[in-house]
């Protein structure tokens, strides 16, 4: 028997899991699903306690919790985001958003620092920001 061949390239980040507190994960995922066209990748527990929700590349996972306890934080901030997906066509996707009649604690702006997002709040309070970043024509693209 060989040994496996040894990788001799450094680590390669492949990406990160935002995990939402939620009261109910199955009302929750329902919300991703039919609110903002997420799959429902798995609902794990009778009942479910723990589930993760994707689309296209982007996944989000939703973990059960008596209480959130964001939501107090992000009513104070005003803009507390729990998590960032970037988005190709983020215009595009902020027109399906609001034809589907979302809460929008932002709509799309431009901001400073060169990004076009904006925020949808699920029904739990969690806020998601929907982003484009600007880039340099030079600049590789993040997978």
């Amino acid at each position: 028997m060989r040994p496996s061949p040894v990788d001799t390239g450094g680590p390669t980040l492949a990406g990160a899991v935002p995990i939402l507190f939620v009261r109910d994960v199955a009302a929750a995922a329902a919300f991703y699903e039919e609110k903002l066209g997420f799959h429902i990748d798995f609902l794990h527990g009778k009942p479910p306690f723990y589930g993760s929700v994707s689309r296209d590349r982007a996944r989000l996972h939703l973990r059960f919790v008596h209480q959130p306890n964001f939501v107090e934080l992000a009513t104070r901030e005003g803009s507390l985001i729990l998590a960032t997906i970037e988005v190709a066509n983020v215009k595009a996707l902020f027109q399906e958003y609001e034809a589907r009649g979302l809460d929008f604690p932002q709509r799309l702006v431009r901001q400073p620092w060169g990004g076009l997002d904006f925020h949808v709040r699920d029904p739990d309070g969690n806020v998601v920001s929907f982003v484009q970043f600007r880039r340099r024509a030079d600049e590789p693209r993040a997978c």
